[in-house]
């Protein structure tokens, strides 16, 4: 009689060993969840942080803030890398992903508590997801991209939550602009390619069902320069590059219309020996022919570059005194140590190939693609503006305001703003925000998990009150009744209004219609599925171990050579 009580109190033993672990994940998930559950909506509070160099940041960027903040347990960097997932996939939508997760491991736990085994949970959980999903594309609408005033709306209610929302006219602006110029050549130009014949020098033709968007690169070509000085309204995004660089010698133009634009990637001096090289001298004759041969050397580099009749010359490496002497002669600009990320973007602005040997410079790599190249003082600093492109497929959004902290909180929320753009020229759907749609799924999964068999219905379940959460914090943000402002916001969406949702400046309900927020499809379904994914992961956990160390594993020559 006494073998069966052995093995049931081994299994009550595993089980209490798993619920260990599942608790200490959950309650690492809560709590990242709850430092960032003030950043939601535009009343949201604001985080400072301080860094180990004594600076600080200010910022209700969920992403920023758990960037920033250390952790040493494993759920809870598991978390934060959550964020940076949702951050780099769509861009947005980086609190609400933490907060979501959070939520819904911690509905997790009365199923555990039921004693419901964590794969059955898990099961019900992808059974919701699927459920989600259908009901997030089913209750969003198409969007015409090429619509700005829409667009702008759109962009708008993505950083209407953020520090920037005042400028907010100015600043989707910019993030349109930037998002249509990197994108022009694939989005726009794919469309017309198929009506007008293929454009010269491509490969084949493309059929006609061929997807509107190849590439929107923002972050190789759309680049952001802060300068600090000057109001926030005087940024702008220029049709081309700016550089924070000057010329290399005194006499050389700084202001050229319409430049011939050669692009290197070799150094203009002469060439040293590849290897440690040695050399011997015994007589001062070979002395000078070394010189010589140098400076010929460097003489015939430069006419190679001055054949093809540059106006500007621009390199990643360095630019002799000798090669200044030459190009000074030809009335010929250089600039030199330009980044590679820089000179790439150049590249795409003004049409020019970056040329790795001066031999093989053709008249083909020149770009004359822009259509003035100048350099202005701003501050203490000289910049180079290379603007007027005809065609630019990559941009500088220059930033002015009146501090550094300030500048960088405008780069992250216009970052946001730009991939949010990205995504609908991607996926042109939006879903109702303020809450609407996190609301619209919990009611139709609370309905359907009335037809799920067994006891997977209460993790089903779980999922639908958990979706509840973004529109409860938006609420509680904005000072109102939670359950008051729930209790009427469910009511609506039980009677079929799934586009109502919380205005976050009041806490009361509204019709997203009307009132005119809406978010892309792409962030509203990554955000769940994210989420989701990662409850998942985390409930399979039952133990949490730690590795050995090197100096253990390595025994005593390990340990020696440690020390």
């Amino acid at each position: 009689m006494q073998a069966p009580v052995v093995v049931m109190n081994t299994q009550n033993g595993d089980r209490q060993i798993g619920r260990k672990a599942q608790l200490s994940n959950i309650t690492a998930a809560k709590t990242v969840a709850d430092i960032i559950r003030s950043c939601l909506g535009p009343k949201a509070m604001l985080k400072m942080l301080l860094d180990p160099m004594g600076g600080i940041v200010l910022t209700n960027d969920g992403h920023a803030i758990l960037r920033e903040i250390e952790v040493a347990h494993p759920a809870a960097k598991s978390m934060i890398e959550l964020s940076r997932t949702q951050d780099e996939e769509v861009g947005d939508g980086t609190t609400t992903v933490i907060i979501l997760a959070g939520e819904i491991l911690a509905q997790a736990l009365p199923q555990l508590e039921r004693n419901i085994h964590p794969v059955v949970i898990i099961s019900a959980f992808k059974r919701a997801l699927a459920d989600a999903l259908a009901i997030v594309q089913d209750i969003s609408r198409p969007v015409n991209t090429s619509d700005d005033e829409s667009m702008i709306d759109l962009i708008e209610s993505s950083i209407g939550t953020k520090t920037i929302a005042r400028y907010s006219a100015l600043m989707c602006s910019l993030a349109l602009r930037a998002v249509r110029t990197v994108s022009q050549d694939q989005s726009f130009a794919s469309n017309t390619h198929l009506t007008n014949g293929a454009p010269s020098g491509s490969p084949s033709k493309k059929p006609a069902s061929a997807p509107k968007v190849h590439e929107v690169d923002i972050k190789r070509y759309a680049k952001i320069e802060k300068i600090p000085g000057g109001e926030i309204e005087a940024s702008r995004v220029l049709d081309g590059v700016m550089l924070n660089k000057d010329i290399t010698h005194a006499s050389m133009r700084r202001k050229i219309t319409n430049p011939r634009i050669v692009l290197l990637d070799c150094p203009l001096e002469y060439k040293k020996g590849e290897s440690q090289t040695n050399v011997e001298i015994s007589n001062e004759d070979s002395w000078n022919r070394i010189l010589q041969i140098e400076e010929e050397q460097v003489k015939k580099m430069c006419d190679a570059v001055l054949s093809v009749k540059p106006d500007l010359v621009i390199t990643e490496k360095g630019v002799s005194d000798l090669a200044q002497h030459y190009f000074v002669k030809a009335n010929v600009t250089a600039l030199r140590r330009v980044r590679k990320t820089d000179n790439n973007r150049i590249a795409r602005a003004v049409g020019a190939t970056v040329v790795n040997r001066v031999d093989d410079l053709q008249e083909s790599d020149v770009g004359t693609g822009c259509g003035l190249f100048e350099i202005e003082k701003i501050g203490d600093e000289y910049f180079t503006f290379l603007t007027k492109c005809k065609n630019p497929k990559a941009c500088t959004i220059l930033l002015r305001g009146p501090s550094k902290d300030i500048l960088n909180e405008i780069e992250r929320n216009l970052q946001d703003a730009m991939s949010v753009a990205r995504n609908v020229l991607f996926h042109p759907r939006l879903c109702p925000g303020g809450g609407a749609t996190e609301m619209a799924v919990s009611v139709r999964l609370a309905q359907k998990a009335k037809s799920v068999e067994g006891v997977a219905q209460w993790p089903y379940k779980a999922i639908a009150d958990a979706m509840e959460v973004i529109p409860r914090t938006l609420v509680q943000n904005a000072g109102a009744s939670p359950i008051r402002i729930l209790t009427k916001l469910r009511a609506k969406h039980a009677e079929g209004g799934s586009s109502w949702g919380i205005d976050g400046d009041t806490g009361n309900v509204v019709d997203m219609k009307e009132y005119g927020v809406w978010d892309p499809e792409a962030v509203k379904s990554q955000s769940i599925k994210t989420a989701l994914e990662s409850a998942c992961l985390l409930l399979r956990v039952d133990d949490i171990c730690s590795a050995k160390s090197a100096k253990q594993g390595g025994g005593d020559m390990g340990a020696g050579g440690e020390d």
